[in-house]
């Protein structure tokens, strides 16, 4: 497979750098060797024919005369009929019970920034692309020319009649939020911003596992982030929802300790975490801290401040390329810490694509119209108890240089892992039931999970 190709390179490439030079200019070396040969593989992969990741296919046979007059005119005006009787009908007469836009306006793009609605669109072809591998879902990319929230909501929510759901992506941050509120307010299918809420399930189900193997408890836990924008939010709300205390959760962001009485980059969302304190800086506030979740930038969190954390801390650099801290440089200042990131080339890669086709599966398939807290919560127990199970062969065998046996280099399941699917869309559709959002609850979830398991087996 390219992924263990790739990552032989690169350890390759990181033993020669190591062999001339500091480990600074050696993880420089790295990092633009390996990055120049993935972005080469990357153009070729996109390019070749036919260009891009996605293309529509009928479903359908037309191979003669009556039955092209069953797919288009006369046939397909009973259809029609039909669901402007029934709204409902449309679930069985069109492929939108099973189909998920993926939209961007292309404002805040993986590291890149505000590159523009156009080139997002091989990260929205992409995540339609992973939607059908590792779900089975249609999805169909949507980059829309148009910055103004407003306007970018209506757009969207004009979009329901077509899909069973939508997947907000790469819109930045405040304008993500009001995007999101407004079309949650409007539209009666799910709709989920997964830089927010995709990163909080996977990040909840890292934090349950490597507090477990800590030793430690949720509600107990002392948690400081880096980082207050949308990803980071999300995931303390998620935490909360899931059992940590507020009083126990420090937000710091590029002003520092977000406290009461602070008057600099404040909104309500950090004013909800605001507490009297006299601390106001990272360094000030990490000392004993329990969980260190960084989602802002590389560099911000010290060896001296990871060394001054509690035993056994856990240790979250997820920003990406570089990290918040190393974690060679992580491992070295605390000995005993359980550390994840969002690279591929260290264990414990926080990546949502654990969450997102799962979640919406589940999500689609019993009509939820909205993704509670309860149904994220559920995703994220249920990809965290995989990690803790025997791990298939078939994962193994494209991992072939890692243990992948619960501890502290594997707290996460692989995206590859095929149980996701049935544990993840089974949690979720019975968490949508119970909390009272499911149209039409499954029936039989027993025939469900064998329905998944076939999916997720014809795509492995």
């Amino acid at each position: 497979m390219f992924k263990n190709w790739f990552n032989r390179q690169a350890r390759e490439l990181a033993q020669s750098a190591a062999r001339y030079g500091d480990k600074f200019r050696a993880r420089a070396s790295l990092d633009a060797d390996a990055r120049r040969v993935l972005d080469e593989a990357a153009l070729a992969y996109h390019r070749a024919e036919p260009p891009g990741k996605m293309e529509n296919v009928p479903t359908k046979a037309m191979v003669t005369p009556y039955d092209l007059s069953l797919a288009y005119s006369p046939g397909v005006a009973e259809p029609c009929r039909a669901i402007a009787a029934d709204p409902a009908a449309s679930a069985v007469y069109t492929n939108r019970a099973n189909t998920v836009a993926v939209i961007s306006n292309g404002t805040a793009v993986l590291g890149l920034g505000d590159i523009g609605a156009l080139a997002a669109k091989p990260v929205m072809e992409g995540k339609a692309a992973l939607f059908r591998k590792f779900a089975g879902l249609n999805a169909v990319d949507l980059c829309i020319d148009e910055k103004d929230p407003e306007r970018l909501a209506r757009a969207i929510i004009a979009l329901e009649p077509t899909f069973g759901g939508v997947n907000l992506e790469d819109i930045c941050a405040p304008a993500c939020f009001e995007v999101e509120t407004r079309c949650r307010g409007a539209m009666r299918i799910p709709v989920f911003h997964d830089d927010q809420h995709g990163t909080a399930v996977c990040v909840l189900a890292a934090v349950t596992n490597a507090l477990a193997l800590a030793g430690k408890e949720l509600k107990g836990a002392k948690i400081v982030t880096s980082g207050a924008g949308a990803a980071a939010m999300a995931c303390i709300d998620l935490l909360v929802a899931a059992g940590a205390q507020m009083k126990n959760i420090t937000l710091t962001d590029r002003d520092g300790v977000i406290y009461k009485g602070r008057k600099e980059g404040m909104d309500p969302r950090k004013i909800r975490y605001a507490k009297a304190s006299k601390a106001r800086t990272l360094a000030d506030i990490i000392p004993d801290t329990d969980v260190f979740l960084g989602l802002s930038v590389g560099g911000v969190l010290s060896p001296e401040m990871a060394g001054s954390m509690a035993q056994r801390p856990i240790i979250f650099a997820l920003a990406n390329p570089d990290p918040e801290i190393w974690p060679e440089d992580a491992r070295a200042a605390a000995p005993d810490a359980i550390i994840a990131t969002g690279r591929t080339d260290y264990p414990n890669q926080v990546n949502n694509v654990l969450c997102f086709p799962f979640l919406f599966r589940g999500a689609l398939d019993c009509r939820a119209w909205t993704v509670t807290d309860g149904m994220k919560v559920a995703a994220s127990k249920a990809i965290a108890r995989l990690a803790g199970q025997p791990t298939p062969d078939l994962v193994r065998g494209l991992y072939p240089d890692e243990s992948l046996s619960f501890g502290t280099d594997y707290i996460l399941p692989k995206a590859f892992d095929p149980r996701l699917l049935p544990e993840v869309a089974v949690a979720v559709a019975r968490a949508a039931e119970d909390d009272g959002v499911a149209d039409k609850p499954i029936s039989d979830y027993s025939a469900y999970r064998h329905d998944l398991e076939a999916i997720s087996s014809a795509a492995s």
